[in-house]
């Protein structure tokens, strides 16, 4: 599902609000996820999932096209921890 498909899913089950007050409200929540992740905190959505931050160390890579070794500097990436309810839900318990 893509955010377009999101927004008028919720429209559509929500006919009470106008589509732009949904996008506004599904792009506010998109941005503090975003706005909290870039200050290292973690975002928890009980029963759904948890997003942090991780933070992974410079190494030496391999160019894959020319087999020469590359210095990859440190950088910090999201990382996604299913909560319990979407696991089992996923797994048909």
């Amino acid at each position: 599902m893509i955010r377009s498909e999101l927004i008028q899913k919720i429209a559509d089950e929500n006919p009470h609000l106008y589509q732009r007050d949904v996008e506004r409200i599904v792009n506010t929540i998109f941005n503090e996820i975003t706005d909290a992740l870039a200050e290292g905190n973690r975002v928890e959505l009980r029963g759904f999932g948890a997003f942090s931050v991780k933070k992974r160390d410079a190494r030496t890579g391999r160019n894959p096209r020319t087999g020469e070794s590359v210095h990859v500097e440190q950088k910090n990436v999201p990382f996604f921890k299913t909560g319990k309810l979407l696991r089992d839900r996923l797994n048909g318990k």
